[in-house]
């Protein structure tokens, strides 16, 4: 497992599902690079799924401390409340625990708010793994291809537990205020 040397990320428009959400929406030619994405404690890494790609997601696994796993796959025919889902995994939340996700099919976008609360859009397709420390607003959706399966990680048992950019509420979170100290000490 390779760690990614650019990153296709770049700063999106504010956008909501009914503006295009699975399009690329993008703001400026501004490149994101490798170090920039990981300012905001963000690493994405590539997978050579041509070669014994399990043994290195196992190993990831077990260095960032994700105990647990499953696969979803997110599309309108396995997924039942399809659209009723994506609009929930697309309104800007943050978790306790890190989210680890690794691309095994399709293509989608993650979002995620920088220090100075601007969008960066991240597209993941296969073979992309991509951490995202906990108490980082961000968000994810499909591409217009509305199919994307991915491996999961999780601390403990599986659970995706979102808690949706509330001011009062979520800035106040202990992991919200871990995440900002840690950024903001760079």
């Amino acid at each position: 497992m390779e760690k990614c040397t650019a990153t296709g990320a770049y700063f999106m428009k504010e956008a909501s599902a009914e503006e295009g959400q699975k399009t690329p929406l993008r703001l400026s030619d501004e490149i994101i690079t490798v170090k920039d994405l990981e300012d905001t404690g963000c690493l994405a890494y590539k997978v050579d799924m041509s070669v014994d790609w399990e043994k290195a997601v196992e190993k990831y696994s077990e260095d960032v401390g994700m105990r647990n796993r499953d696969i979803v796959r997110i599309n309108p025919v396995t997924m039942p409340g399809y659209t009723e889902k994506l609009a929930i995994f697309f309104e800007e939340h943050l978790h306790t625990d890190p989210e680890v996700r690794f691309i095994m099919e399709g293509a989608g976008y993650f979002d995620i708010r920088d220090v100075k609360d601007r969008w960066i859009r991240i597209p993941v397709a296969k073979g992309d793994l991509l951490f995202l420390p906990a108490g980082i607003y961000h968000r994810f959706t499909t591409d217009e291809t509305d199919s994307i399966v991915a491996m999961r990680f999780f601390k403990d048992a599986p659970c995706w537990e979102a808690h949706n950019r509330k001011k009062e509420e979520t800035e106040s979170m202990v992991e919200r205020k871990d995440y900002v100290e840690r950024i903001t000490a760079h």
